[in-house]
């Protein structure tokens, strides 16, 4: 009697599990089918063996490239700066961990550009040299589909390249460039004179001399306005930043006067120091050179607006430098295009052609995106469209070949 009822109940509960599990396969099929969209973010669908090769030609080149030409330039600047090295007796660590450890990512995502065009046209042309891309064209595969594998190569260096210069890289430009102010003699921007600024809304601040050294300002004046009119005045011998707080914008006056102006009436007060809080900083009045790379995007952009906020005519660079950053990002895929159209034709005499136009193209790059940051920053052009004009004339020259390109 047990036996029976131990084997009906074996039974029911066999018929329990699998009533489940075709509940459950029910279950995933319906909801496969409404998930079925997300098939689209399926890397394999894109990335057959045929992009995977060319994938890895290209990530290839591109990095044995940036090795090869950051060595050399390596050896020529321990070279040229060896005696200065010598002459300040800057020590070996100092000299790989603060300045060449951070020259290395900066030039390298700096002529990111120029590597990616390197790296296009030497394994290219090496492939079209040994019939390769005829075969792939030949096999049905058109110039379009051709170039996924490169433009997929192209979005994971752009990425990386805008990841290192918006985050990363600034923060190794502070220990370079305070590594040659040390030791390099680079002289560096300590100190500012006459400098007026708005600090808040209807607030003018100006100091006669400040020292970033120290940072500590003589002559200073604070201005507030309502509706145009002064309704305080505030005067110190000398202002000093405090530095150890654990908040911004705290000065300590010496010798300071305040007079509040009520109609006609007039209220004065002064001592021999006052610890106020006014909404500056150190490095809102010195600006030293190349100071715009030592910010990340994020502090880059919240600077931007403060400076605009204020009436700062000092701003200019530093929009370009930010969209620049953006551009530059975006030149890979340009400079992949022309690569690519112009090395995969087979001609007679190599690479040697190729290499010779995608360098001068490349420099030509360079050069242009220079001039016009220079003429944005001395000329008063507008910042983004200085930092975009040579990603627009080299789109047009993308576009040209590949018009001309093999099908």
């Amino acid at each position: 009697m047990d036996i029976r009822k131990t084997t009906e109940a074996t039974k029911r509960l066999k018929c329990e599990l699998s009533l489940l599990l075709s509940r459950l396969k029910l279950l995933f099929s319906r909801l496969k089918k409404r998930l079925s969209f997300l098939s689209v973010l399926d890397p394999k669908r894109y990335i057959k063996i045929l992009d995977w090769y060319i994938i890895k030609k290209f990530i290839g080149t591109y990095i044995f490239s940036i090795a090869l030409i950051i060595a050399i330039a390596i050896v020529f600047d321990f070279n040229e700066n060896l005696s200065k090295f010598t002459q300040y007796h800057a020590p070996m660590r100092a000299i790989i961990f603060d300045y060449y450890a951070n020259f290395i990512p900066y030039y390298s995502n700096l002529f990111s550009p120029l590597f990616v065009f390197i790296a296009v046209i030497f394994f290219t042309s090496k492939l079209a040299g040994n019939s390769e891309i005829i075969s792939i064209l030949a096999a049905g595969v058109s110039f379009k589909r051709l170039m996924r594998p490169y433009m997929i190569s192209c979005i994971l260096i752009s990425a990386l390249s805008f990841y290192l210069s918006a985050y990363v890289i600034p923060h190794g430009t502070i220990v370079r460039q305070n590594f040659e102010a040390q030791y390099r003699n680079s002289k560096k921007r300590t100190t500012a004179d006459n400098v007026q600024l708005q600090v808040d809304q209807g607030t003018i601040a100006y100091i006669q001399h400040f020292d970033n050294n120290t940072k500590r300002g003589y002559g200073f004046a604070l201005y507030k306005f309502d509706n145009k009119k002064l309704v305080s005045h505030m005067t110190a011998y000398e202002i000093q930043y405090d530095t150890i707080s654990d908040s911004k914008f705290h000065w300590s006056a010496r010798n300071w006067k305040i007079r509040e102006l009520k109609g006609l009436r007039e209220h004065i007060t002064n001592g021999t120091q006052l610890d106020t809080l006014i909404m500056m900083e150190p490095a809102d009045l010195v600006y030293s050179k190349g100071q715009q790379e030592t910010f990340t995007s994020p502090e880059l952009k919240a600077y931007i607006s403060k400076q605009i906020n204020r009436g700062s005519v000092n701003v200019v660079q530093y929009q370009v430098e930010y969209h620049k950053r953006i551009a530059s990002s975006f030149a890979s895929f340009i400079l992949t295009i022309i690569g690519l159209s112009l090395s995969s034709r087979k001609r007679k005499g190599g690479m040697g052609l190729y290499l010779g136009i995608g360098l001068a193209l490349s420099f030509t790059y360079i050069m242009l995106q220079t001039v016009s940051s220079t003429f944005a920053i001395n000329a008063s052009a507008p910042p983004m469209l200085a930092a975009w004009t040579p990603n627009i004339i080299f789109a047009v020259v993308a576009y040209f070949c590949y018009r001309k390109a093999p099908n």
